[in-house]
């Protein structure tokens, strides 16, 4: 892949992060290691007691010499959802003027080095999202996830493409790109989910406002610090929200 063809391109990485103390300096690093001149990373902390907040200002300081401004650090005072914190993140890094926004988790999870085929494929395509997939061909899930997990996994997705009616195979994926036009076309402040199901709920909207997707596959890893933000509350929040979303755009 040539990488001068993307000289200039604004993109912006959003990560939320709670308590990711452990992982944020190898993930920052990574990231900001990547072929790519117009990146950015913007941290979203929720005032993570571990102090993941302090560490994304020094990080930042690190980055940020000779005057060029590659992180920063957005704190939020309460946490009240991975949702909200992406509103928060992209809605920033929109206002900005970064030409593309991507999801990425700090956890590891997400593997950086596809941004970069993310953003070709986006700008080849013309699609408003691309999708890191888990479940289109080549596409695959770390062996250390228990058999429950991916038939839970699985059966999510199954069931909100039937819920919606969409052909998206991996609509609850947290590893995305967007284009600034289609988060502005999808209105971020107008989404109601404020936690997991928010990836569902902003694919689902997007389309709908007439944006095409296309999923490229990638290998998702399981983390290796901290713990899962997954709780009974918003696996039931993800269940409800494609029949809400379905029963309101009848």
């Amino acid at each position: 892949m040539r990488y001068d063809t993307f000289d200039g391109v604004g993109v912006t990485i959003v990560m939320p992060t709670y308590n990711e103390a452990a992982n944020l300096p190898r993930m920052a690093e990574a990231v900001l290691q990547l072929p790519l001149n117009g990146l950015h990373l913007k941290v979203v902390d929720d005032s993570s007691p571990d102090g993941t907040g302090r560490i994304a200002e020094e990080l930042a300081e690190k980055y940020n010499g000779d005057g060029q401004r590659r992180m920063s650090v957005l704190h939020r005072t309460e946490k009240d959802g991975l949702g909200r914190a992406y509103v928060a993140g992209m809605s920033a890094a929109v206002d900005e003027g970064a030409e593309y926004v991507v999801q990425m988790d700090a956890d590891g999870s997400h593997p950086v080095e596809a941004v970069p085929r993310m953003l070709g494929t986006a700008m080849a395509s013309g699609v408003g999202l691309v999708i890191g997939s888990r479940y289109v061909e080549g596409g695959s899930l770390d062996e250390d996830w228990g058999a429950h997990r991916v038939l839970l996994s699985r059966f999510a997705n199954r069931y909100a493409r039937t819920v919606l009616g969409t052909k998206i195979r991996d609509i609850t994926a947290g590893f995305n790109l967007w284009s600034a036009q289609a988060l502005r076309d999808v209105d971020l402040h107008s989404l109601d989910s404020a936690g997991y199901s928010f990836q569902v709920e902003l694919k689902y909207k997007a389309v709908r406002a007439g944006h095409s997707a296309v999923e490229i596959p990638i290998r998702f890893e399981e983390r290796t610090e901290g713990v899962s933000k997954m709780t009974l509350r918003t696996q039931l929040e993800s269940a409800l929200v494609p029949v809400k979303l379905r029963l309101k755009n009848k």
